[in-house]
Order: structure tokens, then sequence, then C-alpha cells
């Protein structure tokens, strides 16, 4: 059995990645998974990084705990259902350190890439999905409750947004943009073409 393919869904808060994710699992039979929280090491950090109040954590230890997630994630999860031949779709990966901890927090972004590469032993996504949305729609779809991340300002998801679109414009090859507006039906169905297209 060959090795499985490996696909991330990227995106700010509010986009539907996570819905999108899980729809592309089920239809692939892939394993489906999320970061931060996708091993139970993971599920402690996702509750420090994503408290629902300030709780000091500076960004910096931000960036470290987003990684440590992603190698305990990796060596648990991603890694063995790969050499096993299964298909995984992770909602969130390295992406999202970049965006949020390199564009958004202003670290360094070589430096934050750099850091989830050797927590990861430079595994990459075969494909990842970004999914794009208005700024308004997003807030909408996000509600009331907010995490420190989702209440970390407009400013700073400005530069989240840009963050991600100069990666999907950096590496073409492996990224692709999807329009996340719309119904869930509307956007399945454009997430399905792609990710056909670019793993046939």
């Amino acid at each position: 059995m060959g090795r499985g393919r490996f696909i991330a869904f990227e995106g700010g808060e509010g986009c539907g990645k996570s819905t999108q994710a899980r729809l592309l699992a089920e239809r692939l039979g892939a394993v489906l998974t999320r970061e931060p929280g996708g091993t139970a090491i993971g599920a402690r950090v996702r509750d420090i990084v994503l408290a629902a109040d300030d709780n000091g954590l500076v960004d910096r230890a931000e960036a470290l705990l987003m990684a440590a997630d992603r190698a305990q994630h990796v060596a648990e999860v991603v890694e063995p259902a790969l050499a096993a031949g299964r298909d995984v779709v992770t909602d969130r990966y390295l992406g999202s350190s970049v965006a949020y901890q390199g564009y958004g927090r202003g670290l360094p972004v070589d430096e934050v890439r750099n850091l989830s590469l050797w927590a990861t032993h430079g595994l990459q996504p075969d494909v990842v999905v970004l999914l794009v949305v208005d700024p308004a729609e997003a807030r909408a779809r996000i509600g009331g409750a907010r995490d420190r991340l989702e209440k970390a300002g407009d400013d700073f998801h400005s530069l989240v947004a840009d963050g991600f679109g100069s990666l999907a414009a950096a590496d073409p090859q492996r990224w692709v943009i999807v329009d996340g507006g719309g119904t869930v039906a509307e956007v399945e169905a454009r997430v399905r073409d792609v990710v056909a297209a670019r793993l046939p």
C-alpha cells in the first residue's frame, strides 16, 4: 500500500474550514484531525492558547506551544496514518502558525516557519486549501462566544489574512485558494473540484 495523502485546510476565523475538512474527510474516508488539539497533549495546549480570556501568554510562547502541539500531532496521528496508507485531512497546520504568529503577531516569519518544520521533520501537506470569506460574513459566523485569538481585533485578523494570501502566492503548487462564501454545499463542491484536480 502506498503512502497516504495529506491535505490541510487553512483560513481565518469563521471561514468554514472545520466544516469543509470534516466533509472532505468523510468523502475520502480519511483521518480527520485538527490543530491545536489533535492529541491528548495537544488538547491541553489548546486550552492554554485558545483560552476564553487573556491569560498573559506572550507571543513567542504562543508560537512555541503551537509548534509543540504540531510535533506531537505529527508523531502521534499524522505520520502513522500516512505511513499506513491512510489519507489525512487536518483543520489547520503549519500555515496557521506562519499567518497567526508570524504575520499576525509580528514575529519573524522565517523563524516561525522553520520552528514548525523542525517540529515535524519537515512534513508538508500535499495540498493546502485556503478558504477565503468576506470579513463581515466571517464575523457573523463566529457569533458571540470568542476565544483569545478570535478576540484579537480586526487589525490582527487583517494581517493574518494578508499572511495567508502571501503564503498561497509563494507556493501555488501546494496552495489553492477557494471562495468560502455561500452555502456549505456550494463551498463543498468547490473544494471537491480543486482537490480532485490536485490529487487525482
